[in-house]
């Protein structure tokens, strides 16, 4: 699993030893998933950090250009679905952020 998100950041353009720092992973993540970053705060709130995490997987997903069943790997099937992620051909496509910029 390390190794696989280490890769996922990688792929992301971010560092991927960030993995190995705790917090600074989750923010990390965040980014990585195109969710903003005051969502860590969300993160320490019981149940709601259920949502927050299932949201946070599905920008995860749809950043790599992934759909719904990605997704339900992701939550149900991470040992397999993380590797599958940083290691197969998906390509990190981002938020969208920067064509709305340039157009």
């Amino acid at each position: 699993m390390l190794i696989a998100c280490w890769k996922i950041f990688s792929k992301a353009g971010e560092p991927g030893w960030a993995i190995l720092i705790p917090i600074y992973s989750t923010i990390v993540f965040l980014k990585v998933a195109g969710k903003p970053l005051w969502w860590i705060i969300l993160l320490f709130i019981p149940v709601v950090n259920l949502v927050v995490s299932i949201l946070a997987l599905v920008g995860l997903a749809k950043n790599f250009g992934k759909g719904g069943g990605t997704v339900a790997g992701l939550l149900l099937l991470p040992v397999i679905f993380y590797p599958i992620l940083g290691f197969g051909d998906a390509e990190y496509i981002g938020t969208g952020e920067a064509e709305v910029a340039v157009e």
